[in-house]
């Protein structure tokens, strides 16, 4: 029983950490700017000013939100089928679907962190990575560890 309450609190936390990596502006980060999977932030005349990121390839930009979207999707309904097989599965068996779409969920975050790291910023000296980027890799590897945990356990008898 406690193993299980490990594993949803993982889950939740591996859904709280893709959703802050998805909606939070720190992908790219400098001195005066903020950049996020929807748009950049700007310091300038003493306040933060909101532009569209028309700078990005459209179809790299767009492809790394829809699999990020995708990844928080993914893992939101896997906890819920996670939840639903604890009640339907009969004793011995494997959560195999739930860490199907865990798996999906971390090839989609996967992907979207290597297109955004193989396609911007490749050439700019000045910036970092921001935290939502490193959220982003720290829940692949938090929904690949699910992954795993769902294909190898078992609904044991009590």
């Amino acid at each position: 029983m406690l193993m299980l309450a490990g594993i949803v609190v993982l889950h939740i936390t591996a859904v709280i950490l893709l959703l802050v990596a998805t909606i939070d502006n720190a992908w790219w980060i400098t001195e005066s700017l903020s950049t996020d999977l929807w748009g950049k932030w700007t310091y300038t005349n003493s306040g933060w000013h909101y532009s569209t990121l028309n700078s990005y390839p459209e179809d790299y930009l767009q492809a790394v939100q829809g699999t990020s979207v995708l990844a928080c999707v993914f893992t939101i309904l896997a906890l819920f089928v996670f939840v639903a097989q604890l009640f339907t599965l009969p004793k011995g068996q494997r959560f195999t679907c739930t860490g199907i779409l865990q798996l999906i969920a971390c090839l989609c975050i996967m992907t979207a962190a290597s297109i955004y790291t193989a396609q911007f910023h490749t050439n700019e000296t000045e910036g970092r990575y921001g935290h939502s980027y490193i959220l982003a890799w720290i829940s692949f590897v938090v929904t690949f560890f699910l992954t795993i945990t769902y294909l190898v356990l078992r609904k044991k008898s009590e």
